[in-house]
């Protein structure tokens, strides 16, 4: 009998572990971005990765920041768990915080943005969840010249 306990024990704990709202909850932002790489624009040099962690929808927003340089062209993608973008919106700022572009235009996901930068300076890159069922995913940016 103490040992059919000990199995039912060990039956309901991987039962509790391997349950879907477990599974949902985890993120590896890491491998989503790697599934981005290769996925970047055509003649775009891979530069940096962006994890994207909205731990489950306690964080509603993510910002990196990266020098942008003059006469450079940008491409940022992202990769999310599901179909498309998982309702990841990317928005790139200027240094003065003004909007110079976004992956959401009139109600459409995109899976990613290019800009043609004409300023050096600091830019700030942010992901928030726009109806995203994981607030999971990763991102890449890219250039060319």
């Amino acid at each position: 009998m103490k040992k059919n306990m000990k199995y039912i024990g060990l039956i309901f704990f991987a039962m509790l572990l391997f349950s879907g709202d477990n599974l949902k909850a985890q993120c590896n932002p890491d491998a989503l971005a790697q599934e981005c790489v290769p996925k970047l624009a055509d003649g775009f040099t891979f530069l940096k990765s962006f994890k994207i962690n909205g731990q489950g929808g306690a964080r509603q927003k993510v910002e990196y920041s990266y020098v942008f340089s003059k006469d450079t062209q940008y491409f940022i993608n992202i990769c999310a768990n599901g179909e498309g973008t998982d309702g990841i919106v990317v928005t790139m700022y200027d240094s003065k915080r003004q909007i110079v572009s976004t992956n959401y235009q009139n109600g459409k996901f995109y899976p990613g943005i290019v800009y043609p930068c004409n300023a050096t300076g600091i830019y700030y890159i942010t992901f928030t969840f726009n109806g995203s069922s994981s607030y999971c995913g990763g991102s890449v940016l890219g250039f060319k010249r």
